[in-house]
C-alpha cells in the first residue's frame, strides 16, 4: 500500500519534520513490512511561466518549433524553444529552468537548438511524472490555477509530496486504505486520529426509487454474494473538467494513473476509505440493477476490452440488457463512464470475499477492487463511500446530487463477541500486562470491551467492523502484544525437561552424523531424493526375492506415476544417477541417508481424526496419531558407477568395482562402531554371484552387490552399477556403547600369511571367522588378500590367502608365538571345513 504523506496528514497528526524513515519505523512497529519510499524525482528550479509571445518556425525536417518568450518572474523574459503547439499567448505553463532535474533523470540546461539558445524547457505532465499521456504542454489555466509567474511549481502541483510503500498481509485488508494506515500510525505514535468515515447516519442515506435486487440462488459457503448495495445519482457532471493537481499527484504516488475526473474520484475514494467504488453512465443503463450469478453460456466484455466466458459461480452486476460488470472485480464496457457521460450512478457495495477471490483468479483478472474485496471491506463504510464520491463529483466535476433518486440494500452487520479470560493474554504472550493495558489496547484498536459478571473471569470483547481477522482470544492477544510493543516480549530459552533434553545430540543422532561424515570423507556425495516411487520399484528393491510387498499409497501424490512411499533408497539413487549421467557426469559415487516406509501386512494406516488447532493433544491422541503412521526406519545407501579413479597422465582410469562398494561398507561399520560381516547371498535386483548379505552381531542389516544389467539399463545407466543398502538405525542399535582404549600398544606387530585350501562352496567369511576364533587374543587383524582357483588345485577347490597381524600389549611377540596362534586358527578351520595349508 502506497501512502502519500500529505494525504496521511489529513487524518492523523504527523510531525512536520517527520521523514519517511520515521513513518516506516512507526508502521513497522505495528507489523507492516517496509518496502520503499517514493517521490516524483523533480528537483531544482521549476516555476510558473507565462507565455508572452512566440514565433512559429518551420524546420527542414518538416517539424515546426515555437521560439517563445516566457515571463518566469525575473527582470527579463527567457527565450525557450518548444516543439508543442497546444498552448497560446497568455497561458500559464510550467517551466523547468537550467539546473532542474526531471524524472529520468533528465537534467535541464541552456543549450543551442534550432538556431536559438533555449534557456529552459516548457514541461508537459508526462515530463513532470504526473502521467503517461502525450497531450502536450501542461496549461495551468485548464486546471483552474492562476498563479503569478515565478511561483514554485513543484509545491503548486504537489510534486514535493512523498509516499511510503508498506506490505500489507492478506489478513489485514483494512490497511489497504489511507484510513487504515492513518489509524495504525496513530496506534504506533499516540497521535490523534481523525476518522474520515465519521459521519452522521442520516447524512449518508441515499434516496430511493432506483430498482435494486440481489438474486443469488447459489450462495458459496452459505453466504449470498452481496450483503450490502448502495447507489447514488449525480447529474450534470462535466467529464472534461481537469483533475486537480493535488489529486493527480496523490493518485500517481499511490500507483494509479489519472484517467479523467470521474474515474479519478472513484479511485481516490477507494484508496482513502478502502471501499472500491464503481461509476456507471446512468443514461446507458437499461432499467434497474440486479446482482446475480452468471447463467450458462453468458459472456461479458469488461473495461479492458476483452470478452470473457462466464462461469456459473461468477457474481454479476446486471441490468435489463444482461451483464454489465463482474461484481467486485471489473466493470463492463457497455455502461462505462466516458467523455459523453452527464449523469452518473455511483455504486458502493459489500461482496462475498470467497466469490470475488474465485472470480478474479478464474479470469486471471486481479484488480485493486478485487484485492480489497477478497480481504474483507468494512461493512459500515459503503454509505459513507458513496456519499464521499458524490460530494467530490459535485465539487470537482460540476455535478448536482440527486437527493431523491438512489437506493440501498441493507445487510445486518453482526460481529460476534469473544470471551477473553483475564489471565489468558499474560500467559500466552509471557508479559505481565495489567488489566488496564489489556483493555486499553483493545479499545485503542476499536473493540468494545465489557467486563464479565464475574470480574475475575475476564471480558467480553466485540471487535470493530473493519477487523474481520479478529476471530478468537488468540488474535486478541496478538493485538495486545502489537499495540504495547513486541519488544516487551522477553527472549527466554525454554527450560529443558527430561534426561536428554538440552544436552546435545542423542547417541543415535551422533551415530548418523558419523556415518554420513565418514562416507563424505571417503569421496561420496550426499544426494537426498524424493521418498516417492512406483509399486514395481518397491517390489524389486524392497524385498530379497522381488515378491509383492506391503506399501503405503498416498491419497494425493505429487506425481501420479509414483504414488507410493519408498521401501528402499536405491530407486531414488538410480534417479539421481540417471539425471547426472544425462548431463555428462558419468563417474558417480553417491549416498543417501533417509527414512523408508515398511508397513506391516494387514494393518490399516492413516486417520481422519485431526486434533483441534491451538491446543496440545493429550497422550491418548498422540498415541493414536503415532499408531496411524507405518514404521519408518532410517537407511543408508550407496551407489557407484563409472570410474573410481579418473584417467590422468601416466595412469589409466580405474573402474569402480565391488571392492569399492565393500570399502563403503567398512567405512559405515567403522563409523558406527560395528563389525559388519559379508556373506554371499541372493537378491532379485542384484547379479548372482556378485551379491553379499551384510550382518552385524548375527543380525542381517543389509546387502551389497552389482545391479543386474537389465535393472541398470532400465535406469538408463550404461556399464556396471554397484549398490549398498543398510538399516542404519538397526546397525547403530547394535553398536552399544563404544569402548575406548586408554592407550595404544607400543610393541611391534608380528605379521604372517596363510593360504588354506577349501572346497569352492565354502564361504571365505566363515573361514576367516574360524581363524579369528582359533588364534585367540593375540590376533589383531585378519584380512583376505587372495582367492585363487586354477592350476595346481583339484577341481572344486580354491585357495584363500589371509594376512594376519599379531600383537601383545605387554611384550614383543616372538615368531614362535605368532606361528603357534596362527596354527591354532588353522586347526579350527581344518576341523570345520577340512581346510589344509597350501604348500
Amino acid at each position: 500500500m502506497r501512502v502519500p504523506l500529505s494525504w496521511l496528514r489529513e487524518y492523523v497528526d504527523v510531525p512536520a519534520d517527520a521523514t519517511t524513515d520515521d513513518i516506516f519505523a512507526a508502521l513497522v512497529s505495528m507489523g507492516f513490512e517496509e518496502e520503499e519510499a517514493l517521490s516524483f524525482e523533480v528537483t531544482g528550479p521549476v516555476v510558473v511561466g507565462q507565455v508572452l509571445s512566440f514565433d512559429e518556425e518551420p524546420q527542414k525536417n518538416g517539424k515546426t518549433i515555437r521560439w517563445c518568450q516566457v515571463d518566469v518572474g525575473e527582470a527579463e523574459p527567457r527565450g525557450i524553444v518548444c516543439g508543442a503547439s497546444n498552448f497560446f499567448v497568455g497561458d500559464k505553463v510550467v517551466v523547468s529552468l537550467p539546473g532542474a532535474v526531471l524524472p529520468g533523470p533528465f537534467p535541464i540546461s541552456a543549450r543551442k537548438t534550432y538556431g536559438h539558445v533555449s534557456d529552459g524547457m516548457i514541461a508537459s505532465a508526462r515530463e513532470l511524472g504526473l502521467g503517461d499521456e502525450h497531450s502536450g504542454i501542461l496549461r495551468l489555466g485548464e486546471l483552474g490555477l492562476d498563479p503569478a509567474p515565478g511561483t514554485d511549481a513543484i509545491a503548486l502541483l504537489g510534486l514535493d509530496d512523498v509516499a511510503v510503500d508498506v506490505n500489507v498481509t492478506p489478513d489485514r485488508g483494512y490497511a489497504l486504505s489511507i484510513r487504515g494506515i492513518a489509524r495504525e500510525y496513530a496506534h504506533a505514535t499516540g497521535a490523534e486520529f481523525r476518522d474520515p468515515a465519521a459521519h452522521e447516519w442520516d447524512d449518508v442515506q441515499p434516496g430511493s426509487g432506483f430498482p435494486l435486487a440481489v438474486d443469488d440462488q447459489s450462495p458459496i459457503r452459505g453466504r449470498v454474494g452481496a450483503s450490502e448495495f448502495v447507489v447514488r445519482v449525480v447529474r450534470g457532471v462535466d467529464p472534461a473538467r481537469p483533475t486537480p493537481p493535488w489529486m493527480v499527484a496523490r493518485l500517481t504516488l499511490a500507483g494509479i494513473r489519472s484517467l479523467g475526473i470521474l474515474i479519478d474520484i472513484t479511485n481516490y475514494v477507494m484508496l482513502e476509505l478502502g471501499n472500491p467504488i464503481h461509476g456507471y453512465d446512468l443514461d446507458r443503463l437499461q432499467g434497474g440493477i440486479t446482482v446475480r450469478r452468471a447463467g450458462a453460456g453468458e459472456k461479458l466484455t469488461t473495461l479492458d476490452g476483452k470478452e470473457r466466458a462466464l462461469s456459473t459461480e461468477d457474481l454479476l452486476i446486471t441490468d435489463e440488457s444482461g451483464p454489465i460488470g463482474l461484481a467486485g472485480v471489473m466493470g463492463g464496457g457497455t455502461t462505462e463512464m466516458t467523455d459523453a457521460t452527464r449523469n452518473v450512478l455511483i455504486e458502493a457495495a459489500i461482496f462475498d470475499t470467497v466469490s470475488i477471490a474465485r472470480t478474479a483468479r478464474r479470469h486471471k483478472l486481479p484488480s485493486e477492487a478485487s484485492r480489497r474485496f477478497e480481504r474483507g471491506v468494512d461493512p459500515l463504510i459503503p454509505f459513507v463511500a458513496a456519499r464521499r464520491v458524490a460530494d467530490l463529483m459535485v465539487e470537482l466535476a460540476g455535478g448536482t446530487l440527486d437527493a431523491e433518486l438512489g437506493g440501498a440494500l441493507y445487510g445486518e452487520v453482526f460481529v460476534p463477541s469473544i470471551e477473553l479470560p483475564r489471565a489468558f493474554v499474560p500467559a500466552l504472550i509471557g508479559v505481565d500486562y495489567t488489566d488496564a493495558e489489556i483493555t486499553g489496547a483493545l479499545e485503542t484498536i476499536g473493540c468494545e470491551v465489557t467486563a464479565l459478571p464475574d470480574a475475575d473471569a475476564g471480558w467480553e470483547v466485540i471487535p470493530p467492523s473493519w477487523r474481520p481477522d479478529l476471530t478468537d482470544r488468540w488474535t486478541l492477544a496478538e493485538e495486545v502484544a502489537r499495540i504495547h510493543g513486541l519488544d516487551r516480549i522477553p527472549s527466554v530459552l525454554p527450560t529443558p525437561h527430561g534426561v536428554s533434553a538440552g544436552r546435545g545430540l542423542t547417541p543415535l543422532q551422533k551415530g548418523r552424523r558419523r556415518v554420513a561424515n565418514a562416507l563424505a570423507a571417503a569421496g561420496f556425495v550426499e544426494t537426498p531424493s524424493f521418498p516417492f516411487t512406483t509399486s514395481e520399484a518397491n517390489d524389486l528393491h524392497g524385498s530379497a526375492s522381488g515378491e509383492h510387498v506391503e506399501q503405503v499409497k498416498l491419497a494425493n501424490p505429487l506425481d501420479g506415476q509414483a504414488p507410493y512411499l519408498r521401501r528402499s533408497l536405491v530407486p531414488g539413487l538410480l534417479q539421481v544417477a540417471h539425471r547426472n549421467h544425462s548431463r555428462g557426469f558419468t563417474d558417480l559415487a553417491l549416498f543417501e541417508t533417509g527414512l523408508v516406509f515398511t508397513p506391516e501386512p494387514g494393518v490399516a494406516y492413516g486417520t481422519d481424526e485431526v486434533p483441534p488447532l491451538g491446543e496440545r493433544p493429550n497422550d491418548e491422541t498422540l498415541a493414536a496419531l503415532t499408531s496411524a503412521i507405518p514404521p519408518q526406519p532410517r537407511h543408508v545407501a550407496v551407489l557407484l558407477t563409472g570410474n573410481a579413479a579418473p584417467k590422468r597422465p601416466g595412469h589409466a582410469p580405474v573402474a569402480a568395482d565391488l571392492a569399492d562398494a565393500l570399502s563403503a561398507v567398512e567405512a559405515i561399520g567403522a563409523a558406527a562402531g560395528v563389525r559388519i560381516e559379508v556373506a554371499q547371498g541372493q537378491r532379485a535386483a542384484l547379479h548372482p554371484g556378485r551379491t553379499g548379505v551384510l550382518s552385524a552381531a548375527g543380525v542381517e542389516v543389509g546387502y551389497v552387490g552389482e545391479l543386474l544389467p537389465a535393472v541398470s539399463a532400465a535406469a538408463d545407466l550404461p556399464g556396471r552399477v554397484y549398490v549398498v543398502e543398510l538399516d542404519l538405525d538397526g546397525v547403530l542399535s547394535l553398536a552399544g556403547t563404544p569402548e575406548v582404549d586408554a592407550s595404544l600398544s607400543g610393541f611391534p606387530a608380528a605379521t604372517q600369511d596363510v593360504s588354506l585350501v577349501v572346497g569352492d562352496d565354502v564361504v571365505a567369511g566363515d573361514v576367516r571367522a574360524a581363524l579369528i576364533e582359533g588364534a585367540g587374543e593375540l590376533l589383531e587383524s585378519v584380512r583376505l588378500v587372495d582367492d585363487y582357483r586354477g592350476q595346481g588345485l583339484e577341481a572344486g577347490q580354491k585357495s584363500l590367502t589371509f594376512a594376519l597381524r599379531f600383537r601383545a600389549d605387554d611384550r614383543t611377540l616372538t615368531a614362535a608365538e605368532a606361528t603357534e596362534a596362527k596354527l591354532a586358527g588353522v586347526a579350527v578351520a581344518a576341523a570345520r571345513f577340512g581346510a589344509t595349508v597350501r604348500e
